[in-house]
């Protein structure tokens, strides 16, 4: 059994780390407010630019020659995972769920005898993933440095898979993320980005647009897709910024709760040992007087 001196260290020690927790729970929740605000903006102009392309498809006279980027290559042997994590941990299950979800897609591939390249952005994906199919990755991105990402970055990986699929490295690319509902909930997400995802839908009279295009819709398209990788990219980010605060935010409440009932228990043992120290003492004493 513990002595007094290690049960009251340990009251200490639990109280200073739920004081860290309380903190980080206060920090999560100020800069969730913002995060969250970003990601809701973000999602109508990445819905709506979506939106234009599907229109566009629409009005292709030649779908022969229409951007690779659209159409694809013509094969499905090679898929590329873009897998979407944060730097930091401390954010409950955050990363873990993320890096589920694209473990499970990357199994049904490899099952299906696909080649698999992966890039992780972020440390903690890519900490998990390197485990079980670190042959695969290709590349690690990391923005620890960054104290907030733009559109910049998500730019800048964009062009990278736009120059490694013009390269033929890889055939279809799919981007694994969380997508944020609210503090509590947090749903991992994947979509395919290469090449972007057309819904086949019947067109009657009223769907069809009585618009003309100037340039035409092909070089449009060129310029649009491109543009269109980088902003859902940009989406991705936006979202895991709002649910890596909001799962940070209740994972250091749950901390700072269970750290409280440790503290509580510790405190029972603390008294209970102290009072058999005292009347064990109290018996020494009669004990001996008696005796006397």
């Amino acid at each position: 059994m513990p002595s007094l001196d290690d049960l009251k260290k340990r009251i200490k020690s639990v109280k200073s780390t739920q004081k860290i927790t309380k903190a980080m729970k206060m920090v999560a929740a100020a800069k969730l407010k913002k995060a969250q605000d970003n990601a809701e903006k973000g999602r109508p102009y990445s819905e709506k630019i979506q939106n234009i392309i599907l229109n566009l498809t629409k009005s292709i006279s030649d779908p022969s020659n229409a951007p690779k980027l659209l159409t694809g290559n013509g094969n499905s042997k090679i898929h590329l995972c873009l897998v979407m994590t944060a730097d930091r941990g401390l954010c409950g299950g955050f990363n873990t769920n993320i890096c589920k979800l694209a473990k499970q897609h990357i199994r049904k591939m490899l099952s299906e005898k696909k080649q698999v390249k992966i890039i992780t952005v972020g440390s903690k994906g890519h900490d998990q993933i390197k485990n079980e199919f670190g042959d695969y990755i290709i590349e690690n991105l990391s923005f620890k440095e960054k104290k907030q990402i733009t559109f910049k970055e998500a730019n800048d990986i964009g062009k990278k898979i736009i120059d490694l699929f013009d390269k033929d490295q890889f055939d279809k690319c799919y981007l694994f993320y969380n997508n944020f509902k609210n503090v509590i909930t947090q749903i991992p997400h994947s979509e395919q980005i290469i090449p972007a995802p057309v819904k086949e839908k019947e067109t009657t009279k009223e769907d069809k647009p009585g618009y003309e295009f100037e340039p035409d819709e092909d070089e449009i398209l060129e310029d649009l897709l491109p543009k269109n990788i980088s902003t859902q990219i940009y989406k991705a980010f936006l979202e895991n910024a709002a649910s890596e605060q909001g799962s940070r935010m209740t994972a250091m409440d749950n901390a700072t709760r269970n750290a409280g009932d440790l503290v509580d228990r510790l405190t029972i043992n603390y008294n209970r040992s102290r009072q058999a120290s005292i009347t064990k003492e109290l018996i020494e004493i009669i004990s001996g007087a008696e005796s006397l």
